[in-house]
Protein backbone atom coordinates (compact mmCIF):
# COMPACT_ATOMS: atom_id res chain seq x y z
CA UNK A 1 0.00 0.00 0.00
CA UNK A 2 1.52 3.14 -1.32
CA UNK A 3 1.52 6.26 1.34
CA UNK A 4 0.49 9.79 -0.72
CA UNK A 5 3.41 11.94 -0.48
CA UNK A 6 2.78 14.98 1.65
CA UNK A 7 3.85 17.45 -0.95
CA UNK A 8 1.41 15.32 -3.13
CA UNK A 9 -1.43 15.95 -0.88
CA UNK A 10 -0.95 19.31 -0.32
CA UNK A 11 -1.25 19.93 -4.31
CA UNK A 12 -4.44 18.03 -4.01
CA UNK A 13 -5.63 20.55 -1.10
CA UNK A 14 -4.67 23.33 -3.30
CA UNK A 15 -6.19 22.68 -6.28
CA UNK A 16 -9.90 21.92 -4.07
CA UNK A 17 -9.63 25.10 -2.52
CA UNK A 18 -8.97 26.76 -5.69
CA UNK A 19 -12.07 24.82 -7.32
CA UNK A 20 -14.18 23.66 -4.54
CA UNK A 21 -16.62 26.93 -4.11
CA UNK A 22 -19.60 26.30 -2.05
CA UNK A 23 -19.13 22.31 -2.20
CA UNK A 24 -16.07 23.00 0.90
CA UNK A 25 -16.95 22.23 4.34
CA UNK A 26 -15.69 22.93 7.39
CA UNK A 27 -14.79 19.06 8.00
CA UNK A 28 -13.06 19.11 5.30
CA UNK A 29 -9.94 19.47 7.04
CA UNK A 30 -10.18 16.19 8.93
CA UNK A 31 -10.40 14.54 5.48
CA UNK A 32 -6.95 12.33 5.49
CA UNK A 33 -4.92 10.41 2.74
CA UNK A 34 -4.42 6.85 2.86
CA UNK A 35 -2.84 5.34 -0.44
CA UNK A 36 -2.55 5.79 -3.97
CA UNK A 37 -2.13 2.75 -5.72
CA UNK A 38 -2.88 1.31 -8.71
CA UNK A 39 -4.63 4.65 -9.78
CA UNK A 40 -7.13 4.86 -7.20
CA UNK A 41 -6.32 7.76 -4.25
CA UNK A 42 -8.39 6.26 -0.74
CA UNK A 43 -8.98 9.15 1.22
CA UNK A 44 -10.50 8.79 4.99
CA UNK A 45 -13.42 10.95 5.68
CA UNK A 46 -14.40 11.15 9.49
CA UNK A 47 -17.68 9.19 9.35
CA UNK A 48 -20.56 8.03 7.43
CA UNK A 49 -22.40 11.13 7.11
CA UNK A 50 -19.14 12.84 5.52
CA UNK A 51 -18.49 9.72 3.49
CA UNK A 52 -21.78 10.18 1.83
CA UNK A 53 -21.42 13.55 1.21
CA UNK A 54 -18.25 13.09 -0.07
CA UNK A 55 -19.31 10.27 -3.01
CA UNK A 56 -22.51 12.46 -3.51
CA UNK A 57 -21.06 15.86 -4.32
CA UNK A 58 -17.27 15.75 -3.98
CA UNK A 59 -15.76 12.95 -5.69
CA UNK A 60 -15.48 15.20 -9.13
CA UNK A 61 -13.75 17.85 -7.24
CA UNK A 62 -10.72 15.39 -5.77
CA UNK A 63 -10.82 13.36 -8.91
CA UNK A 64 -9.97 16.68 -10.98
CA UNK A 65 -7.59 17.98 -7.84
CA UNK A 66 -5.81 14.55 -7.69
CA UNK A 67 -5.50 13.93 -11.59
CA UNK A 68 -4.42 17.70 -11.61
CA UNK A 69 -1.89 17.30 -8.86
CA UNK A 70 -0.71 13.51 -10.21
CA UNK A 71 -0.63 14.59 -13.91
CA UNK A 72 -2.37 11.18 -14.16
CA UNK A 73 -5.68 9.41 -14.43
CA UNK A 74 -6.30 8.96 -10.98
CA UNK A 75 -9.81 7.77 -9.30
CA UNK A 76 -10.56 8.37 -5.61
CA UNK A 77 -12.77 6.91 -3.19
CA UNK A 78 -13.68 7.72 0.23
CA UNK A 79 -13.63 5.32 3.58
CA UNK A 80 -14.99 5.63 6.89
CA UNK A 81 -12.43 4.55 9.64
CA UNK A 82 -14.44 1.66 10.13
CA UNK A 83 -13.99 0.37 6.59
CA UNK A 84 -10.30 1.42 6.81
CA UNK A 85 -10.27 -1.11 10.25
CA UNK A 86 -11.67 -3.60 8.55
CA UNK A 87 -9.97 -6.84 6.89
CA UNK A 88 -12.80 -8.45 4.97
CA UNK A 89 -12.14 -8.83 1.31
CA UNK A 90 -15.46 -7.56 0.34
CA UNK A 91 -16.47 -3.72 0.51
CA UNK A 92 -18.24 -2.94 4.10
CA UNK A 93 -21.59 -2.22 3.62
CA UNK A 94 -22.31 1.74 4.63
CA UNK A 95 -23.50 2.34 7.94
CA UNK A 96 -26.93 4.13 8.04
CA UNK A 97 -27.18 7.65 8.02
CA UNK A 98 -28.62 9.24 10.93
CA UNK A 99 -31.94 10.38 10.11
CA UNK A 100 -32.94 13.04 13.13
CA UNK A 101 -32.76 16.04 11.43
CA UNK A 102 -32.36 17.82 14.57
CA UNK A 103 -28.67 18.09 16.00
CA UNK A 104 -26.70 20.51 17.86
CA UNK A 105 -25.09 21.75 15.06
CA UNK A 106 -28.39 23.73 14.44
CA UNK A 107 -29.78 25.59 17.23
CA UNK A 108 -30.32 28.77 18.37
CA UNK A 109 -27.42 29.41 20.21
CA UNK A 110 -24.97 28.17 17.27
CA UNK A 111 -26.77 30.67 15.15
CA UNK A 112 -26.00 34.43 14.62
CA UNK A 113 -28.43 37.43 14.56
CA UNK A 114 -27.87 41.07 13.55
CA UNK A 115 -29.89 43.31 11.91
CA UNK A 116 -30.48 41.19 8.80
CA UNK A 117 -32.51 38.23 10.46
CA UNK A 118 -33.35 39.85 13.88
CA UNK A 119 -37.25 39.22 12.92
CA UNK A 120 -37.23 36.14 11.56
CA UNK A 121 -35.22 34.67 14.28
CA UNK A 122 -37.43 36.45 17.09
CA UNK A 123 -40.39 34.82 15.29
CA UNK A 124 -39.04 31.20 14.93
CA UNK A 125 -38.16 31.47 18.74
CA UNK A 126 -41.37 32.39 19.49
CA UNK A 127 -42.74 29.69 17.89
CA UNK A 128 -40.40 27.22 19.40
CA UNK A 129 -42.39 28.11 22.74
CA UNK A 130 -45.79 28.31 22.15
CA UNK A 131 -46.30 26.06 18.81
CA UNK A 132 -49.51 26.64 16.91
CA UNK A 133 -50.37 29.85 18.84
CA UNK A 134 -47.84 32.55 18.27
CA UNK A 135 -47.66 32.78 14.70
CA UNK A 136 -49.23 30.29 12.20
CA UNK A 137 -47.95 29.85 9.62
CA UNK A 138 -44.50 31.19 10.06
CA UNK A 139 -43.07 31.71 6.90
CA UNK A 140 -39.35 32.95 6.45
CA UNK A 141 -38.08 33.92 3.18
CA UNK A 142 -34.67 34.93 1.64
CA UNK A 143 -31.70 34.21 -0.62
CA UNK A 144 -29.48 30.63 -0.19
CA UNK A 145 -27.42 30.51 2.35
CA UNK A 146 -28.52 33.17 4.62
CA UNK A 147 -29.59 30.60 7.62
CA UNK A 148 -33.33 29.41 6.91
CA UNK A 149 -32.84 26.11 6.88
CA UNK A 150 -30.86 27.05 10.42
CA UNK A 151 -33.78 28.69 11.93
CA UNK A 152 -36.28 25.99 10.84
CA UNK A 153 -34.14 23.01 12.50
CA UNK A 154 -33.40 24.70 15.78
CA UNK A 155 -37.32 25.91 16.03
CA UNK A 156 -37.89 22.12 15.28
CA UNK A 157 -35.30 20.68 17.98
CA UNK A 158 -36.91 23.12 20.18
CA UNK A 159 -40.40 21.96 19.76
CA UNK A 160 -38.87 18.11 19.74
CA UNK A 161 -38.10 18.54 23.69
CA UNK A 162 -41.84 19.60 24.67
CA UNK A 163 -43.37 16.33 26.65
CA UNK A 164 -44.78 14.50 25.76
CA UNK A 165 -42.36 14.49 22.26
CA UNK A 166 -44.96 16.06 19.60
CA UNK A 167 -45.06 14.48 15.55
CA UNK A 168 -42.82 17.05 13.81
CA UNK A 169 -42.57 16.65 9.92
CA UNK A 170 -40.00 17.95 8.39
CA UNK A 171 -38.80 17.54 4.84
CA UNK A 172 -38.30 19.66 1.62
CA UNK A 173 -40.64 20.66 -0.73
CA UNK A 174 -39.44 18.62 -3.27
CA UNK A 175 -39.48 15.08 -0.60
CA UNK A 176 -43.35 16.45 -0.34
CA UNK A 177 -43.98 16.79 -4.16
CA UNK A 178 -42.43 13.00 -4.27
CA UNK A 179 -44.16 11.47 -1.96
CA UNK A 180 -47.42 12.95 -3.22
CA UNK A 181 -46.59 11.34 -6.57
CA UNK A 182 -46.00 8.51 -5.01
CA UNK A 183 -49.07 7.75 -2.78
CA UNK A 184 -51.09 8.46 -6.21
CA UNK A 185 -49.37 5.97 -8.09
CA UNK A 186 -49.52 3.26 -5.43
CA UNK A 187 -53.33 4.27 -4.57
CA UNK A 188 -51.83 5.27 -0.90
CA UNK A 189 -53.48 8.63 -0.68
CA UNK A 190 -55.31 7.68 3.01
CA UNK A 191 -51.80 6.85 4.26
CA UNK A 192 -50.12 10.18 2.90
CA UNK A 193 -52.93 12.21 3.90
CA UNK A 194 -52.74 10.53 7.67
CA UNK A 195 -49.34 11.10 7.56
CA UNK A 196 -49.30 14.36 7.30
CA UNK A 197 -52.37 15.63 9.03
CA UNK A 198 -51.71 14.67 11.83
CA UNK A 199 -48.53 15.92 12.46
CA UNK A 200 -48.46 18.60 15.62
CA UNK A 201 -46.02 20.59 13.30
CA UNK A 202 -45.45 20.57 9.40
CA UNK A 203 -42.31 21.92 8.39
CA UNK A 204 -41.97 22.62 4.68
CA UNK A 205 -38.53 24.11 3.00
CA UNK A 206 -37.85 25.77 -0.29
CA UNK A 207 -41.71 25.90 -0.61
CA UNK A 208 -41.21 27.54 -3.80
CA UNK A 209 -41.05 24.55 -5.22
CA UNK A 210 -45.07 23.63 -5.63
CA UNK A 211 -44.58 26.04 -8.38
CA UNK A 212 -46.18 23.76 -11.81
CA UNK A 213 -47.54 21.08 -9.44
CA UNK A 214 -51.16 22.11 -9.84
CA UNK A 215 -52.51 18.59 -8.02
CA UNK A 216 -49.73 18.81 -5.23
CA UNK A 217 -51.05 21.93 -4.60
CA UNK A 218 -54.52 20.89 -4.13
CA UNK A 219 -53.28 18.49 -1.81
CA UNK A 220 -51.38 20.87 0.35
CA UNK A 221 -54.01 23.56 0.22
CA UNK A 222 -56.21 21.10 2.46
CA UNK A 223 -53.22 20.26 3.90
CA UNK A 224 -52.68 23.83 5.19
CA UNK A 225 -56.70 23.73 6.26
CA UNK A 226 -56.78 20.68 8.25
CA UNK A 227 -53.84 21.73 10.48
CA UNK A 228 -54.40 25.30 10.69
CA UNK A 229 -57.59 24.12 11.99
CA UNK A 230 -56.57 21.98 14.73
CA UNK A 231 -54.35 24.86 15.78
CA UNK A 232 -50.93 22.61 14.63
CA UNK A 233 -47.77 24.55 13.49
CA UNK A 234 -47.13 24.89 10.16
CA UNK A 235 -43.62 26.71 8.92
CA UNK A 236 -42.83 27.26 5.84
CA UNK A 237 -39.15 28.49 4.23
CA UNK A 238 -38.81 30.14 0.15
CA UNK A 239 -36.04 32.26 -1.74
CA UNK A 240 -38.83 34.52 -1.93
CA UNK A 241 -41.95 36.30 -0.48
CA UNK A 242 -45.55 34.26 -1.59
CA UNK A 243 -46.47 36.65 -3.89
CA UNK A 244 -43.60 36.57 -5.44
CA UNK A 245 -43.75 32.80 -6.15
CA UNK A 246 -44.86 32.09 -9.58
CA UNK A 247 -47.71 29.91 -10.70
CA UNK A 248 -48.53 29.17 -7.12
CA UNK A 249 -52.64 29.56 -6.74
CA UNK A 250 -54.21 32.92 -5.25
CA UNK A 251 -55.54 30.42 -1.99
CA UNK A 252 -52.18 29.39 -1.36
CA UNK A 253 -50.43 32.97 -1.08
CA UNK A 254 -53.34 34.09 1.02
CA UNK A 255 -53.06 31.34 3.62
CA UNK A 256 -49.25 31.87 3.61
CA UNK A 257 -50.28 35.24 4.29
CA UNK A 258 -52.37 34.60 7.08
CA UNK A 259 -49.50 34.17 10.04
CA UNK A 260 -45.83 36.09 10.21
CA UNK A 261 -43.99 36.61 6.78
CA UNK A 262 -40.37 36.93 8.06
CA UNK A 263 -37.74 38.24 5.59
CA UNK A 264 -33.87 37.41 6.04
CA UNK A 265 -31.79 39.78 3.73
CA UNK A 266 -27.73 39.04 3.51
CA UNK A 267 -25.30 39.68 6.24
CA UNK A 268 -24.30 43.38 7.15
CA UNK A 269 -20.38 43.76 7.37
CA UNK A 270 -20.65 43.48 11.34
CA UNK A 271 -22.89 40.31 11.12
CA UNK A 272 -20.22 38.41 8.80
CA UNK A 273 -17.83 39.40 11.31
CA UNK A 274 -19.70 37.69 14.32
CA UNK A 275 -20.27 34.96 12.00
CA UNK A 276 -16.87 33.83 11.35
CA UNK A 277 -15.88 34.43 14.97
CA UNK A 278 -18.79 32.33 15.92
CA UNK A 279 -18.21 29.80 13.48
CA UNK A 280 -14.24 29.70 14.23
CA UNK A 281 -14.88 29.05 17.51
CA UNK A 282 -17.56 25.87 17.08
CA UNK A 283 -14.68 24.03 15.63
CA UNK A 284 -11.84 24.96 17.96
CA UNK A 285 -9.80 26.87 15.35
CA UNK A 286 -7.97 30.38 16.07
CA UNK A 287 -8.44 32.82 13.43
CA UNK A 288 -6.57 35.98 14.19
CA UNK A 289 -8.85 38.91 14.32
CA UNK A 290 -7.17 40.54 11.44
CA UNK A 291 -8.31 36.99 9.11
CA UNK A 292 -11.72 37.45 10.68
CA UNK A 293 -12.36 40.72 9.17
CA UNK A 294 -10.46 39.49 6.15
CA UNK A 295 -12.86 37.12 5.37
CA UNK A 296 -15.99 39.02 6.20
CA UNK A 297 -14.86 41.54 4.05
CA UNK A 298 -14.16 39.10 1.05
CA UNK A 299 -17.90 36.72 1.26
CA UNK A 300 -20.57 39.12 1.04
CA UNK A 301 -23.05 36.81 -0.53
CA UNK A 302 -24.52 34.56 2.81
CA UNK A 303 -23.33 32.59 5.29
CA UNK A 304 -22.67 29.12 3.75
CA UNK A 305 -19.54 30.74 1.61
CA UNK A 306 -18.55 32.42 4.78
CA UNK A 307 -18.16 28.92 6.46
CA UNK A 308 -16.58 27.54 3.26
CA UNK A 309 -13.85 30.08 3.94
CA UNK A 310 -13.27 29.44 6.29
CA UNK A 311 -12.58 25.70 5.77
CA UNK A 312 -10.15 26.79 3.10
CA UNK A 313 -8.09 28.88 4.85
CA UNK A 314 -7.87 26.45 7.49
CA UNK A 315 -7.21 23.37 5.02
CA UNK A 316 -4.46 25.13 3.51
CA UNK A 317 -3.12 26.12 6.74
CA UNK A 318 -3.25 22.56 8.07
CA UNK A 319 -1.60 20.98 4.92
CA UNK A 320 0.91 23.44 4.71
CA UNK A 321 1.78 23.43 8.54
CA UNK A 322 1.49 26.86 8.93
CA UNK A 323 -0.59 29.20 11.12
CA UNK A 324 -3.40 30.65 9.95
CA UNK A 325 -2.54 34.30 8.92
CA UNK A 326 -3.83 37.49 6.32
CA UNK A 327 -0.90 35.71 3.93
CA UNK A 328 -2.54 32.18 4.23
CA UNK A 329 -6.17 33.68 3.92
CA UNK A 330 -5.34 35.79 0.92
CA UNK A 331 -3.85 32.59 -0.28
CA UNK A 332 -6.72 30.71 0.09
CA UNK A 333 -9.73 33.19 -1.08
CA UNK A 334 -7.72 35.81 -3.29
CA UNK A 335 -7.11 39.07 -3.33
CA UNK A 336 -8.50 41.50 -0.81
CA UNK A 337 -11.39 43.57 -1.24
CA UNK A 338 -12.10 47.03 -2.18
CA UNK A 339 -11.59 48.67 1.90
CA UNK A 340 -14.44 49.49 3.29
CA UNK A 341 -13.60 53.32 3.12
CA UNK A 342 -14.42 53.19 -0.44
CA UNK A 343 -17.86 52.22 0.28
CA UNK A 344 -20.91 54.62 -0.32
CA UNK A 345 -22.64 55.50 2.83
CA UNK A 346 -26.42 56.59 3.51
CA UNK A 347 -24.82 59.87 5.06
CA UNK A 348 -23.65 60.75 1.54
CA UNK A 349 -26.69 59.81 -0.22
CA UNK A 350 -28.64 62.03 2.03
CA UNK A 351 -26.10 64.45 1.57
CA UNK A 352 -26.80 64.65 -2.01
CA UNK A 353 -30.52 64.15 -2.20
CA UNK A 354 -31.28 66.96 0.45
CA UNK A 355 -29.28 69.71 -1.73
CA UNK A 356 -31.08 68.44 -4.48
CA UNK A 357 -34.96 68.00 -3.43
CA UNK A 358 -34.08 71.06 -1.03
CA UNK A 359 -35.04 69.01 2.28
CA UNK A 360 -33.75 68.63 5.43
CA UNK A 361 -32.71 65.04 7.10
CA UNK A 362 -35.73 65.84 9.90
CA UNK A 363 -38.26 65.75 7.08
CA UNK A 364 -37.11 62.64 5.56
CA UNK A 365 -36.87 61.19 8.50
CA UNK A 366 -40.61 62.01 9.89
CA UNK A 367 -43.98 60.67 9.56
CA UNK A 368 -44.99 63.68 6.61
CA UNK A 369 -46.26 61.90 3.49
CA UNK A 370 -46.67 64.60 1.56
CA UNK A 371 -45.13 64.14 -1.89
CA UNK A 372 -42.33 66.79 -1.52
CA UNK A 373 -40.99 64.81 1.10
CA UNK A 374 -42.29 61.41 0.22
CA UNK A 375 -40.28 61.40 -2.53
CA UNK A 376 -37.14 62.22 -1.53
CA UNK A 377 -37.40 59.77 1.38
CA UNK A 378 -38.07 57.14 -0.79
CA UNK A 379 -35.42 57.79 -3.57
CA UNK A 380 -32.65 57.91 -0.33
CA UNK A 381 -34.24 54.54 0.39
CA UNK A 382 -33.91 53.18 -3.72
CA UNK A 383 -29.85 54.34 -3.86
CA UNK A 384 -29.53 53.29 0.14
CA UNK A 385 -30.63 49.77 -1.44
CA UNK A 386 -28.80 49.94 -4.09
CA UNK A 387 -25.62 51.40 -3.90
CA UNK A 388 -24.98 50.16 -0.24
CA UNK A 389 -24.55 46.85 1.52
CA UNK A 390 -27.02 47.54 4.26
CA UNK A 391 -29.54 45.34 5.20
CA UNK A 392 -33.67 46.34 4.37
CA UNK A 393 -33.68 46.96 8.64
CA UNK A 394 -30.43 49.27 8.72
CA UNK A 395 -32.17 51.00 5.94
CA UNK A 396 -35.62 51.89 7.36
CA UNK A 397 -33.55 52.40 10.36
CA UNK A 398 -32.25 55.61 8.81
CA UNK A 399 -35.86 57.13 8.59
CA UNK A 400 -37.47 57.09 11.88
CA UNK A 401 -37.36 53.53 12.80
CA UNK A 402 -39.20 52.32 9.53
CA UNK A 403 -39.34 48.41 9.08
CA UNK A 404 -37.81 46.29 5.59
CA UNK A 405 -41.26 46.69 4.17
CA UNK A 406 -41.71 50.46 4.12
CA UNK A 407 -38.10 50.19 2.04
CA UNK A 408 -39.09 47.46 -0.08
CA UNK A 409 -42.45 49.75 -1.00
CA UNK A 410 -39.94 52.78 -1.39
CA UNK A 411 -37.67 50.78 -4.03
CA UNK A 412 -40.52 49.37 -5.79
CA UNK A 413 -42.08 52.55 -6.13
CA UNK A 414 -39.02 54.64 -7.13
CA UNK A 415 -38.30 51.63 -10.28
CA UNK A 416 -41.97 51.93 -11.12
CA UNK A 417 -41.45 55.86 -11.55
CA UNK A 418 -38.24 55.62 -13.08
CA UNK A 419 -39.63 53.42 -15.65
CA UNK A 420 -42.35 56.09 -16.51
CA UNK A 421 -40.55 59.52 -15.95
CA UNK A 422 -37.84 59.85 -18.44
CA UNK A 423 -36.75 63.34 -15.88
CA UNK A 424 -36.90 61.50 -13.08
CA UNK A 425 -34.33 58.82 -14.68
CA UNK A 426 -32.19 61.42 -15.85
CA UNK A 427 -32.30 63.14 -12.33
CA UNK A 428 -31.55 59.99 -10.59
CA UNK A 429 -28.95 58.91 -12.67
CA UNK A 430 -27.15 62.51 -12.18
CA UNK A 431 -27.47 61.83 -7.77
CA UNK A 432 -25.83 58.44 -8.05
CA UNK A 433 -23.08 59.89 -10.07
CA UNK A 434 -22.50 62.42 -7.84
CA UNK A 435 -22.85 60.13 -4.85
CA UNK A 436 -19.88 57.62 -6.50
CA UNK A 437 -17.80 60.92 -7.16
CA UNK A 438 -17.54 61.23 -3.81
CA UNK A 439 -15.49 57.86 -3.43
Amino acid sequence: MAAVDRGLWQRIVQQVVAGGGNLIRPWFTQLEPICLEHGLLEILAPGPKEQKYCRSHATRLFTEAAQAATGRLVGVCFLTPAERASAAVAPAPTPPEDLSPFSDDYTFDTFVTGPCNRLATAASVAVSESPGRTYNPLFIHGSAGLGKTHLLLATCRKISQRRPPPQICFLSCETFVNHFIEAVEHGQLHDFRYRYRHADALVIDDIQFLTGHEQTQEEFFHTFNTLYQAQRQIILSSDRSPSEIPDLEERLVSRFNWGLVARIDRPCYETRVAIVRKKARQRGIDVPEDVVCFIAGTIESNIRELEGAIAKVTMLAQVNERPIDLAIAEEALGAPPRSREAEVSIEEILDVVMKRFNVRLADLQSKKRSRSIALPRQICMYLARNLTRHSLEEIGGYFGGRDHSTVLHANRTVQSLLRQDAQLQVLVERMTRDIQAHQ
